[in-house]
Protein backbone atom coordinates (compact mmCIF):
# COMPACT_ATOMS: atom_id res chain seq x y z
CA UNK A 1 0.00 0.00 0.00
CA UNK A 2 1.33 3.75 -0.61
CA UNK A 3 0.49 6.69 1.69
CA UNK A 4 2.22 9.94 0.40
CA UNK A 5 3.18 10.85 3.96
CA UNK A 6 3.88 14.08 2.12
CA UNK A 7 0.57 14.41 0.76
CA UNK A 8 -1.86 15.17 3.59
CA UNK A 9 -4.96 16.36 3.14
CA UNK A 10 -6.05 17.38 6.62
CA UNK A 11 -6.83 20.65 4.88
CA UNK A 12 -9.80 19.45 2.86
CA UNK A 13 -12.85 18.49 4.38
CA UNK A 14 -13.47 15.53 2.04
CA UNK A 15 -16.58 15.00 4.41
CA UNK A 16 -18.80 16.94 2.90
CA UNK A 17 -19.14 14.67 -0.37
CA UNK A 18 -21.29 12.11 0.03
CA UNK A 19 -21.88 8.93 -2.24
CA UNK A 20 -25.30 8.48 -4.36
CA UNK A 21 -27.39 6.18 -2.45
CA UNK A 22 -27.13 3.41 -5.54
CA UNK A 23 -22.95 3.70 -5.40
CA UNK A 24 -23.47 3.23 -1.58
CA UNK A 25 -26.17 0.35 -1.70
CA UNK A 26 -23.16 -1.44 -3.82
CA UNK A 27 -20.59 -0.50 -1.79
CA UNK A 28 -19.26 -3.34 0.98
CA UNK A 29 -16.97 -1.71 3.18
CA UNK A 30 -14.59 -4.10 5.95
CA UNK A 31 -15.50 -3.41 9.68
CA UNK A 32 -13.25 -0.67 9.49
CA UNK A 33 -15.42 1.14 6.85
CA UNK A 34 -12.49 0.96 4.05
CA UNK A 35 -12.41 -0.81 0.56
CA UNK A 36 -9.18 -1.28 -1.30
CA UNK A 37 -8.60 0.96 -4.47
CA UNK A 38 -6.60 -0.74 -6.77
CA UNK A 39 -5.23 2.21 -8.93
CA UNK A 40 -3.78 1.54 -12.41
CA UNK A 41 -2.88 3.82 -14.87
CA UNK A 42 -4.83 4.08 -18.82
CA UNK A 43 -2.53 1.81 -20.11
CA UNK A 44 -3.64 -0.81 -17.30
CA UNK A 45 -0.35 -0.82 -15.42
CA UNK A 46 -1.28 -1.69 -11.89
CA UNK A 47 0.07 1.46 -10.14
CA UNK A 48 -0.69 1.44 -6.55
CA UNK A 49 -3.03 0.12 -3.59
CA UNK A 50 -4.68 2.07 -1.55
CA UNK A 51 -7.96 2.63 0.68
CA UNK A 52 -11.00 4.67 0.92
CA UNK A 53 -14.29 4.99 2.90
CA UNK A 54 -17.35 6.11 1.67
CA UNK A 55 -16.00 9.65 1.86
CA UNK A 56 -12.88 9.03 -0.23
CA UNK A 57 -14.80 7.54 -2.92
CA UNK A 58 -17.13 10.29 -2.42
CA UNK A 59 -14.75 13.29 -2.95
CA UNK A 60 -12.69 11.20 -5.86
CA UNK A 61 -15.71 10.91 -7.54
CA UNK A 62 -16.72 14.62 -7.22
CA UNK A 63 -13.33 16.10 -8.06
CA UNK A 64 -11.88 13.07 -9.85
CA UNK A 65 -8.69 13.41 -8.20
CA UNK A 66 -7.23 10.50 -6.12
CA UNK A 67 -8.21 11.01 -2.43
CA UNK A 68 -7.29 7.75 -0.70
CA UNK A 69 -7.62 7.22 3.70
CA UNK A 70 -4.91 6.34 5.47
CA UNK A 71 -4.96 3.87 7.95
CA UNK A 72 -1.77 5.02 9.85
CA UNK A 73 -2.42 8.74 10.18
CA UNK A 74 -6.03 8.27 10.13
CA UNK A 75 -6.57 11.30 7.66
CA UNK A 76 -7.80 11.39 4.16
CA UNK A 77 -4.63 12.37 1.61
CA UNK A 78 -5.28 13.82 -1.60
CA UNK A 79 -1.97 12.07 -4.14
CA UNK A 80 -0.12 14.87 -5.43
CA UNK A 81 -1.46 17.48 -3.41
CA UNK A 82 1.95 18.62 -1.90
CA UNK A 83 4.64 16.61 -3.97
CA UNK A 84 2.97 17.76 -8.08
CA UNK A 85 2.40 13.75 -8.17
CA UNK A 86 -1.13 14.28 -9.07
CA UNK A 87 -3.98 11.45 -10.61
CA UNK A 88 -6.76 12.56 -12.46
CA UNK A 89 -8.95 9.90 -12.23
CA UNK A 90 -10.89 8.83 -15.63
CA UNK A 91 -12.82 5.28 -14.28
CA UNK A 92 -13.96 4.22 -11.52
CA UNK A 93 -15.48 1.09 -11.30
CA UNK A 94 -16.72 -1.62 -8.66
CA UNK A 95 -15.91 -5.79 -8.61
CA UNK A 96 -18.72 -7.65 -8.97
CA UNK A 97 -18.81 -7.95 -5.16
CA UNK A 98 -18.65 -4.77 -4.43
CA UNK A 99 -15.76 -4.94 -1.98
CA UNK A 100 -13.15 -3.24 -4.73
CA UNK A 101 -12.21 -0.54 -6.65
CA UNK A 102 -10.89 -0.04 -10.04
CA UNK A 103 -9.64 3.52 -10.54
CA UNK A 104 -8.11 4.35 -13.84
CA UNK A 105 -5.84 7.47 -13.46
CA UNK A 106 -3.55 9.79 -15.94
CA UNK A 107 -1.04 9.84 -13.69
CA UNK A 108 1.23 12.54 -13.27
CA UNK A 109 4.69 11.46 -11.64
CA UNK A 110 5.24 8.81 -9.42
CA UNK A 111 2.43 6.86 -8.08
CA UNK A 112 4.36 5.25 -5.74
CA UNK A 113 6.07 7.40 -2.05
CA UNK A 114 9.15 6.11 -3.31
CA UNK A 115 8.94 8.36 -6.23
CA UNK A 116 8.79 5.24 -8.80
CA UNK A 117 6.57 5.17 -11.35
CA UNK A 118 4.51 2.20 -9.48
CA UNK A 119 4.56 0.17 -6.16
CA UNK A 120 5.06 -2.76 -7.54
CA UNK A 121 8.39 -1.82 -9.70
CA UNK A 122 10.40 -3.93 -6.86
CA UNK A 123 10.25 -7.27 -5.30
CA UNK A 124 9.86 -9.44 -8.42
CA UNK A 125 8.95 -12.57 -6.29
CA UNK A 126 9.51 -15.18 -8.78
CA UNK A 127 13.03 -14.31 -9.20
CA UNK A 128 13.07 -13.89 -12.90
CA UNK A 129 11.40 -11.98 -15.57
CA UNK A 130 7.70 -12.37 -15.97
CA UNK A 131 6.33 -14.13 -18.82
CA UNK A 132 2.70 -12.60 -20.48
Amino acid sequence: MTEDSTNSASTTNVGDYELSDEIAQQLKCNEAGLVPAIVQSERGEVLMLAWMDDHALAYTLATRRGTYYSRSRQEYWIKGLTSGNTQEVVGARLDCDGDTILLTVRQRGGACHTGDRTCFDARNLLGEEEHG
